[in-house]
């Protein structure tokens, strides 16, 4: 098992080292002076060389890129030009609603998706079922931010039941920080509940169809009994991996949603940092992000080979 999960480490340093070369060439290639854009319009162009000379933008890639991978592996992103603050600070004041929110929209996922796989393939082909795989397939197709406008409509303007934006801190007032962040993670976790809904589904009729559940109802138990103390573990592994990988997307379309709730999360961060040019703050953020991602990934990897032993034995 250890062996395992080194190999799974060791894998996601090259990744990560690809994930921040392509960043780091992108942000430089993109049309753009963050020099130009500090000064403003009426800087002249001696105003902005000098700038760009301080500030090290004036020197090739070929000796910016080792100096920022450099400072990459001390687990040094820069200094945010604009902010005047390490890149790191600025990631740490934001990432706090960022990550609540991903988390929170996973749980709504998994609340919504795994009850409605199972309900929809314990009624195989009946109006539950086809009714199930309708707003499962809906959620889905519904882009985040067209969603979030939806859920606002609704629950703000009409029925005046939750605030259509802002933040409060869980320590501050725990009630107001849920309803803050309700509409928020319903958003985004509404989106992907699909997908395990339709996986669960399909691989528990799988599951039910194999001898030890049919021995199991033919004793007389239960099917629903059956489903959830014995084949729901199996249906879960398909889902279980998609959930992984789910997590690390929720961390993208939190930029969006971020924005259209005005959540003060690294969403904000990083379109207010696009705008700006301010290099150092776009590609930590990229980095962080990347970084969760691959995290995700390993945590899933090493979630299957606890489900399944089969996994750990064929790797060795």
């Amino acid at each position: 098992m250890i062996a395992y999960v080194l190999r799974r480490i060791l894998l996601l340093v090259p990744i990560a080292l690809v994930v921040g070369t392509v960043a780091f060439l992108l942000l430089h290639v993109i049309p753009g002076d963050p020099a130009a854009v500090m000064l403003g319009p009426e800087a002249t162009p001696e105003q902005v060389a000098a700038l760009r000379e301080r500030m090290g933008l004036d020197e090739p890639l070929a000796v910016q890129y080792p100096r920022w991978l450099a400072r990459l592996a001390r687990l040094d992103l820069g200094t945010s030009i604009f902010l005047d603050k390490p890149v790191t600070e600025a990631i740490r004041e934001r990432v706090g609603p960022t990550v609540q929110l991903a988390l929170y929209a996973l749980l709504i996922a998994v609340a919504v998706g795994v009850p409605a796989g199972v309900v929809a393939a314990l009624h195989q082909d009946r109006l539950l079922d086809r009714a199930l795989m309708l707003f499962a397939i809906s959620g889905t197709a519904i882009a985040d931010f067209f969603l979030a406008i939806l859920l606002i409509l609704l629950f703000s303007v009409t029925l005046r039941w939750l605030p259509s934006g802002g933040y409060v801190e869980f320590s501050v007032d725990p009630v107001g920080h849920f309803q803050s962040m309700l509409l928020p993670a319903m958003a985004l976790g509404l989106s992907i509940a699909g997908l395990p809904a339709r996986l669960v589904r399909s691989t528990l009729l799988e599951v039910l169809r194999e001898d030890y559940i049919r021995t199991a109802t033919a004793k007389g138990l239960d099917l629903e009994a059956v489903a959830f103390r014995h084949a729901l573990r199996n249906a879960l592994l398909p889902a279980v991996t998609v959930l992984g990988y789910a997590l690390g997307d929720l961390l993208g379309g939190a930029v969006v949603v971020e924005t259209v709730f005005g959540l003060p999360g690294m969403g904000q961060l990083v379109v207010n940092s696009i705008a700006r040019r301010d290099f150092p703050v776009i590609q930590g953020v990229v980095m962080v992000f990347a970084g969760i991602y691959l995290l995700c990934n390993l945590l899933v990897d090493v979630l299957y080979v606890y489900l399944d032993p089969r996994v750990r034995y064929a790797g060795g």
